[in-house]
């Protein structure tokens, strides 16, 4: 006799239970590995459909289930560094289901957003400004007698920033009711920044270290009080740089460090440390790319990740096109071959070795390479003491992050005269990255600033052309060039410069003119063609060439700038000031980034939304002439002259 099997009933995902925090709290504390399992597999999913930073979120799936479980979110408040790893508490905080937008337009921010829910409690984006603002937050409890707790989340990473430091040395001393918790991944970024563990070991071990105390020995050894005295001393310092010592001679209470998967031990850690009062740190240990195996063995790789498309059919296979170097790319190449002619080139990084393309130079040329960690001022006064020397430092820097160096750029580049080269990646706007990282105000910060030279390559080839010029020149300088690939212009690989402050016209037309500050030359050219425009490829904001736009500004009806930067104090208000200056009457429109944060796009839908592409060049023209003669219901193009 045969019995019957009995049926496995259909097991209901503890995730589709959990909308908010609230109902997270609901849960019996052993239901919550399983959620923890079900929140990996969910974000390993999700991540792979939108694309998105990915490794860091693998890593704090434990932890951002323990936080929202002991914690009474929203009231109490968590701050996430840098955002790289909240996508898992995104998931939590009643988004699940829109998850599907990330990074898209009109969908959920690539970071932690203010007016996005309530549980992002601080907009992030940059590293490191996690301590000082979960700090406001907390005095403010105290101020206003709310009895409310305050966590700041931060990687090993960004606590290479002096920012972080700064403000645990502040929370100290006011004693403030709050606790930072150190996800020690072992990795920031670039695998060479490392971890903290990693970095306090290669102290006590390094040879300054020993030579110092064996001489110490050595010469106090003969006076028995002075020795006890020194060694008394030695052990105190070595406490200081190990992580519990640091922190508590800091002023915090260490707890730590402790495994960030071991969920069980988080949620009894984090419920006894709600409790206390004052200044606490707890220091966990976790793992980059938890429960992806090839997240875990590459975690730099891994870092974040483009959307997985599905593979195409092998009898479907599109013939492949050639690849197009990348800007970064083109520089990692030029700096490398830089270097073999000039012994004087260094290259400084704050901690984007891979980002900005520097693995090559790091390898070839490692004496001369300095990743500085996520410390961006210090990168720019690094190069200026570096220049005081009589070398040639390169500094490869995302526009973004260069706004954290700017009191360095004037005061310890700028105003000293000092031969800096500033490689600005990632300049104009980014894509769905948004606009914390968006590189819309670089031209408008550095033109302002005396004798500073700004470049606009508009494709390879001048990229290549203006990193020797502006290496060459006696001075501080700055090239500016976006994410992503060019338009395929890569044909000289020399090292020759361009002449300081020349453009060249790239098209001649009639009646309107279009300066061009960059890659956009690319638009202005393709509307050109449909108005028979002339087209101008300025290549210097500083020094402009002042001839040639005299030249157009007397020729044309109407002048037309067009820039991938701020209209506010842009190129485009840099013409203005030169034809005032010259005392030319012209019409002139400034096309760029208008006065608004460009949110999430694609990089073409963030064009379009700004008239950045050929057809916004034309409507501002034909809105223009439009004006000027009411009469006609639409501008006639005079029909472009055959060649």
């Amino acid at each position: 006799m045969f019995h019957e099997i009995p049926k496995e009933q259909p097991h209901t995902p503890l995730l589709d239970q959990v909308e908010n925090p609230e109902q997270l709290r609901g849960l019996n504390e052993s239901e919550l590995p399983q959620l923890a399992n079900e929140l990996r597999e969910y974000l390993l999913f999700s991540v792979g459909q939108t694309g998105g930073h990915f490794g860091a979120g693998l890593g704090v799936v434990e932890l951002t289930v323990a936080l929202h479980y002991i914690y009474n979110t929203p009231e109490d408040r968590l701050v996430w560094d840098v955002g790289h790893q909240a996508y898992p508490h995104k998931i939590l905080t009643e988004r699940r289901g829109v998850m599907a937008t990330l990074r898209q337009k009109g969908g959920l921010a690539a970071f932690p957003k203010r007016d996005e829910s309530p549980y992002d409690t601080f907009g992030v984006g940059h590293s490191s400004t996690s301590i000082s603002a979960a700090l406001g937050m907390a005095v403010t409890a105290r101020l206003k007698r709310e009895n409310r707790r305050c966590v700041a989340i931060i990687g090993d990473g960004a606590m290479t920033a002096g920012m972080a430091y700064e403000a645990i040395n502040h929370a100290a001393d006011l004693k403030a009711n709050m606790l930072v918790i150190l996800n020690d991944n072992d990795m920031s970024i670039s695998r060479n920044v490392g971890g903290l563990s990693n970095y306090l070991a290669r102290v006590l071990s390094s040879k300054t270290y020993h030579h110092i105390r064996e001489g110490s020995k050595k010469v106090l050894h003969a006076i028995p009080s002075a020795w006890e005295l020194a060694r008394r001393t030695e052990e105190h310092m070595k406490g200081m740089i190990i992580p519990g010592t640091l922190f508590e001679e800091m002023g915090f209470n260490y707890i730590g460090p402790i495994d960030g998967h071991d969920l069980p031990m988080l949620i009894h850690t984090l419920k006894k440390i709600r409790e206390l009062e004052g200044p606490q740190f707890l220091h966990i240990v976790t793992k980059k790319g938890k429960g992806f195996a090839p997240a875990e063995q590459d975690p730099i790789g891994y870092h974040a990740i483009t959307k997985l498309e599905p593979r195409a059919d092998a009898t479907q296979a599109r013939p492949k096109q050639p690849r197009r170097p990348k800007y970064s790319a083109i520089f990692g190449q030029w700096l490398c071959d830089m270097a073999a002619q000039d012994e004087r080139l260094l290259g400084i990084t704050p901690a984007m070795k891979e980002g900005s393309d520097l693995i090559r130079f790091a390898q070839q040329y490692q004496e001369r390479y300095f990743d500085v960690a996520i410390a961006e001022q210090h990168a720019v006064t690094l190069a200026a003491g570096m220049a005081c020397e009589g070398m040639k430092p390169v500094v490869a820097i995302y526009s973004t992050f260069l706004q954290r160096g700017y009191d360095q750029l004037i005061h310890d580049v700028a105003v000293q005269h000092l031969d800096v080269l500033f490689a600005i990646d990632r300049a104009g706007m980014v894509g769905e990255d948004g606009p914390t990282h968006g590189g819309c105000y670089d031209i408008a910060f550095l033109r302002c600033i005396p004798e500073m030279v700004v470049m606009t390559p508009a494709n390879e080839n001048e990229t290549r052309q203006m990193l020797t010029t502006g290496f060459l020149h006696n001075g501080p300088a700055s090239v500016r060039y976006p994410r992503g690939t060019g338009p395929g212009a890569l044909v000289d690989v020399s090292l020759e410069p361009i002449t300081m402050g020349r453009g060249e016209i790239t098209r001649k037309g009639q009646r309107v003119a279009i300066l061009a500050f960059g890659t956009v030359l690319a638009s202005a050219m393709e509307a050109a063609e449909s108005i028979d425009a002339t087209v101008a490829n300025m290549r210097f904001v500083k020094p402009m060439d002042e001839k040639l736009l005299i030249q157009l500004a007397t020729s044309h009806e109407l002048l037309v700038t067009v820039e991938e930067g701020c209209i506010m104090g842009g190129a485009g208000s840099a013409v203005n000031e030169r034809l005032q200056k010259a005392g030319i009457t012209v019409p002139v429109i400034n096309q760029g980034i208008p006065d608004r944060y460009i949110e999430a796009a694609s990089h073409t839908d963030q064009l379009a939304e700004c008239g950045l592409d050929a057809e916004g060049i034309m409507n501002a023209i034909e809105r223009w002439f439009s004006g000027v003669n009411q009469t006609k219901r639409h501008f006639q193009y005079p029909v472009p002259t055959k060649v």
